[in-house]
Protein backbone atom coordinates (compact mmCIF):
# COMPACT_ATOMS: atom_id res chain seq x y z
CA UNK A 1 0.00 0.00 0.00
CA UNK A 2 1.78 3.86 -1.17
CA UNK A 3 1.46 6.42 1.30
CA UNK A 4 -0.73 8.03 -0.60
CA UNK A 5 -3.35 5.46 -0.83
CA UNK A 6 -2.68 5.19 3.21
CA UNK A 7 -3.10 8.76 3.95
CA UNK A 8 -6.86 8.90 2.05
CA UNK A 9 -7.77 5.58 4.08
CA UNK A 10 -7.01 8.30 7.04
CA UNK A 11 -8.50 10.76 6.04
CA UNK A 12 -12.03 9.08 4.84
CA UNK A 13 -11.76 7.40 8.06
CA UNK A 14 -11.36 10.95 9.84
CA UNK A 15 -14.53 12.17 7.91
CA UNK A 16 -17.20 9.38 8.58
CA UNK A 17 -15.90 9.76 12.21
CA UNK A 18 -16.60 13.05 12.21
CA UNK A 19 -20.34 12.40 10.08
CA UNK A 20 -21.29 10.36 12.37
CA UNK A 21 -20.21 12.47 15.77
CA UNK A 22 -22.47 15.12 14.42
CA UNK A 23 -25.15 12.61 12.91
CA UNK A 24 -25.61 11.68 16.84
CA UNK A 25 -25.57 14.79 18.67
CA UNK A 26 -28.11 16.37 16.06
CA UNK A 27 -30.30 13.27 16.96
CA UNK A 28 -29.59 14.02 20.55
CA UNK A 29 -30.89 17.67 20.08
CA UNK A 30 -33.69 16.59 18.42
CA UNK A 31 -35.41 14.76 21.05
CA UNK A 32 -34.38 18.05 23.49
CA UNK A 33 -36.30 20.69 21.55
CA UNK A 34 -39.51 22.35 22.91
CA UNK A 35 -41.34 24.56 20.18
CA UNK A 36 -43.15 27.84 21.72
CA UNK A 37 -47.03 27.85 20.16
CA UNK A 38 -49.92 30.62 20.88
CA UNK A 39 -53.27 29.31 21.22
CA UNK A 40 -54.09 30.04 17.58
CA UNK A 41 -51.47 27.89 16.06
CA UNK A 42 -52.76 25.17 18.44
CA UNK A 43 -56.29 25.87 17.88
CA UNK A 44 -55.91 26.08 13.82
CA UNK A 45 -54.09 23.01 13.59
CA UNK A 46 -50.99 25.06 12.09
CA UNK A 47 -48.52 22.77 13.78
CA UNK A 48 -48.30 18.90 14.40
CA UNK A 49 -48.45 18.81 18.46
CA UNK A 50 -49.52 15.37 19.64
CA UNK A 51 -47.32 13.40 21.72
CA UNK A 52 -44.63 16.17 21.18
CA UNK A 53 -43.26 18.38 24.39
CA UNK A 54 -44.28 21.89 23.26
CA UNK A 55 -44.37 25.54 24.97
CA UNK A 56 -48.00 27.27 25.18
CA UNK A 57 -47.87 31.02 25.99
CA UNK A 58 -50.52 33.74 26.20
CA UNK A 59 -52.78 35.47 28.77
CA UNK A 60 -54.60 33.59 31.34
CA UNK A 61 -57.76 34.03 30.91
CA UNK A 62 -59.94 36.65 33.31
CA UNK A 63 -62.18 34.42 35.32
CA UNK A 64 -60.89 30.72 34.29
CA UNK A 65 -58.55 29.57 36.64
CA UNK A 66 -59.97 26.89 39.06
CA UNK A 67 -58.50 25.49 41.70
CA UNK A 68 -59.01 21.08 42.34
CA UNK A 69 -57.08 19.94 45.13
CA UNK A 70 -53.95 19.68 43.95
CA UNK A 71 -54.56 20.48 39.95
CA UNK A 72 -55.49 23.86 38.77
CA UNK A 73 -57.28 24.52 35.34
CA UNK A 74 -57.06 27.36 33.56
CA UNK A 75 -57.81 28.87 30.33
CA UNK A 76 -54.70 30.65 28.18
CA UNK A 77 -55.32 33.27 25.04
CA UNK A 78 -53.96 35.05 22.76
CA UNK A 79 -57.17 37.21 22.31
CA UNK A 80 -58.08 35.29 19.32
CA UNK A 81 -58.28 31.89 20.46
CA UNK A 82 -58.64 29.70 23.91
CA UNK A 83 -56.77 26.20 24.59
CA UNK A 84 -57.58 24.66 28.14
CA UNK A 85 -55.05 23.96 30.40
CA UNK A 86 -54.62 21.23 33.43
CA UNK A 87 -51.61 21.54 35.75
CA UNK A 88 -50.80 19.57 38.89
CA UNK A 89 -48.42 21.52 41.14
CA UNK A 90 -47.20 24.56 42.59
CA UNK A 91 -48.22 27.68 41.01
CA UNK A 92 -45.24 30.20 40.92
CA UNK A 93 -46.31 32.99 43.27
CA UNK A 94 -46.89 35.53 40.77
CA UNK A 95 -49.45 33.51 38.93
CA UNK A 96 -52.72 35.10 37.88
CA UNK A 97 -55.81 35.88 35.66
CA UNK A 98 -54.85 38.23 33.23
CA UNK A 99 -50.96 37.99 33.75
CA UNK A 100 -48.71 36.23 30.59
CA UNK A 101 -47.45 32.93 30.86
CA UNK A 102 -45.66 30.06 29.15
CA UNK A 103 -46.91 26.71 29.78
CA UNK A 104 -44.53 23.67 29.01
CA UNK A 105 -46.27 19.87 28.35
CA UNK A 106 -48.46 18.14 25.84
CA UNK A 107 -51.39 18.62 24.03
CA UNK A 108 -53.95 15.88 24.61
CA UNK A 109 -56.17 14.13 22.70
CA UNK A 110 -59.35 16.00 23.98
CA UNK A 111 -57.67 19.43 23.34
CA UNK A 112 -56.90 19.75 27.02
CA UNK A 113 -52.99 21.06 27.52
CA UNK A 114 -51.43 19.00 30.49
CA UNK A 115 -48.84 21.06 31.34
CA UNK A 116 -45.80 19.90 33.43
CA UNK A 117 -44.22 23.71 34.29
CA UNK A 118 -45.85 26.66 34.61
CA UNK A 119 -43.82 30.06 34.08
CA UNK A 120 -45.31 33.26 35.16
CA UNK A 121 -44.25 36.53 34.19
CA UNK A 122 -42.11 38.22 36.71
CA UNK A 123 -42.84 41.51 36.70
CA UNK A 124 -44.61 44.79 35.16
CA UNK A 125 -42.57 45.06 32.53
CA UNK A 126 -41.49 41.70 31.38
CA UNK A 127 -42.81 39.29 28.93
CA UNK A 128 -41.44 36.55 27.10
CA UNK A 129 -40.57 37.46 23.69
CA UNK A 130 -42.67 34.48 22.10
CA UNK A 131 -45.59 36.06 24.52
CA UNK A 132 -45.17 39.58 23.62
CA UNK A 133 -45.12 38.67 19.61
CA UNK A 134 -47.85 36.64 19.75
CA UNK A 135 -50.12 39.05 21.41
CA UNK A 136 -48.74 41.50 18.87
CA UNK A 137 -50.04 39.30 15.81
CA UNK A 138 -53.27 38.69 16.98
CA UNK A 139 -53.94 42.49 17.80
CA UNK A 140 -54.03 42.17 21.69
CA UNK A 141 -50.88 43.95 22.58
CA UNK A 142 -51.51 46.90 24.87
CA UNK A 143 -48.43 49.09 25.01
CA UNK A 144 -48.47 51.00 28.27
CA UNK A 145 -49.45 54.65 27.18
CA UNK A 146 -46.27 56.86 28.45
CA UNK A 147 -47.11 60.06 30.86
CA UNK A 148 -45.72 63.49 30.05
CA UNK A 149 -44.72 64.77 33.43
CA UNK A 150 -45.68 68.45 34.30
Amino acid sequence: MTRKRRRLYFVVLGLLAVGTAAALVLSALRQDIVFFFSPSEIVEAKVPTEGRRIRLGGLVEQGSVVKDGASVKFRVTDGAHVVPVVYAGLLPDLFREGQGVVTEGKLGKDGVFQAAEVLAKHDENYMPKEVADSLKKSGHWQDEKKVDKP
